[in-house]
């Protein structure tokens, strides 16, 4: 063969190597690609707001995912809608077969575009989010009724009226979808009883600002309050560290089953958590987003939120008698739980 024709040959061969690379990176990064579309991209929010993200969630859906053969990138925004916004960019340059979103202070709204845009499907996990294909979460006004109508009982089973009772509303963050869902939980079973808020400071998860604000109704109540209805476990240390400090002990609602929040259950700081096994959601999300990754299209989900498919979990309501649940399903300690003062509020409920 002739030197011209084999530098022909050659130029050729580039050619081709290049229309072949150009045509399998696609114009939406490498989400088409073979491996991206094996990888379930997920984002958790923080590991302040629920201690449940880090250590439950996160193993949960690592294992489920992989144990079916695909790819699992989890990461944490670490309350930092920036860090949830590159984190979400550098997932996407690599490639999602699905994308698993905690929504935090909205950031999920723009990220669920982008993955769309790139033909991904979008699962809102435990937070709704606008612009989702799928929601997975436990039904979070039923964990508002649970609260509101453990209020309701407590204030009767201690001789009060609820209709003249000085409750204080401490809810979640607005920005938080399923905060909303709380307190209309709440506020329908509250209201029904003749339950009116006596203060309602702004919502927010976080143990210490739910103290400063708790502090400063509690003082503008002159001191006096019936019952408090607190969205979850976090912010129910800070309101009850507050009722330590002046000698009181009232009605308190939590949720999240946590380990602080089982021991003032417990000590009977708090009337009750609401239980929501992470094992119950994360499978859930993870078989969705299975079939998803295989390419199958969900069936059987009937229930919808805003016209988006929703997949619901139920909850439950915990009180001292029922601490022994949680442990049984693996989902607290009670080596944990049963220590210093809390030891003794153990064996008088058989926590072990």
């Amino acid at each position: 063969m002739k030197k011209s024709a084999l530098i022909s040959v050659a130029v050729l061969a580039s050619a081709s190597a290049l229309l072949l690379a150009g045509c399998s990176s696609g114009s939406g990064g490498n989400s088409t690609s073979a491996s991206g579309k094996t990888r379930a991209c997920v984002i958790l929010p923080d590991a302040v707001s629920s201690p449940r993200w880090e250590n439950g969630d996160r193993p949960a859906l690592q294992k489920a995912i992989t144990d079916a053969g695909f790819q699992a990138d989890i990461q944490n925004a670490q309350g930092d809608t920036s860090k949830y916004a590159t984190i979400a960019d550098q997932q996407l340059n690599k490639g999602c077969g699905v994308m698993l979103l905690v929504d935090y202070n909205g950031a999920g709204v723009t990220v669920a575009k982008k993955a769309k845009a790139q033909g991904i499907p979008v699962i809102a996990y435990d937070r709704p989010i606008k612009g989702a294909d799928y929601y997975v979460s436990f039904d979070n006004e039923k964990v508002g009724e649970l609260q509101g109508q453990s209020i309701v009982d407590a204030l009767k089973a201690e001789g009060k009226d609820p209709a003249s009772a000085k409750v204080v509303y401490m809810g979640g963050d607005p920005t938080d979808g399923n905060a909303k869902m709380f307190h209309d939980g709440a506020v329908k079973i509250m209201s029904a009883a003749g339950i009116k808020p006596a203060a309602e400071p702004p919502g927010i998860w976080d143990a210490d600002k739910s103290a400063t604000n708790f502090e400063q109704a509690l003082t503008s109540l002159g001191g006096k309050v019936d019952a408090v209805w607190v969205a979850n476990d976090t912010n129910a240390s800070g309101v009850i560290s507050v009722l330590d400090k002046n000698g009181l002990t009232v009605p308190v609602t939590g949720q999240d089953a946590s380990t602080a929040g089982l021991q003032n259950v417990l000590l009977g700081k708090q009337t009750s958590t609401v239980y929501k096994p992470y094992q119950d959601e994360a499978k859930a999300a993870s078989d969705l987003a299975i079939t998803l990754l295989k390419g199958k299209k969900p069936t059987g989900i009937t229930q919808k939120v805003d016209g988006v498919p929703f997949i619901a979990e139920t909850p439950q309501l915990i009180t001292a008698k029922d601490v022994q649940k949680v442990i049984d399903d693996g989902n607290a300690k009670a080596s944990d739980i049963c220590t210093g003062a809390v030891a003794a509020a153990c064996t008088k409920y058989g926590v072990h």
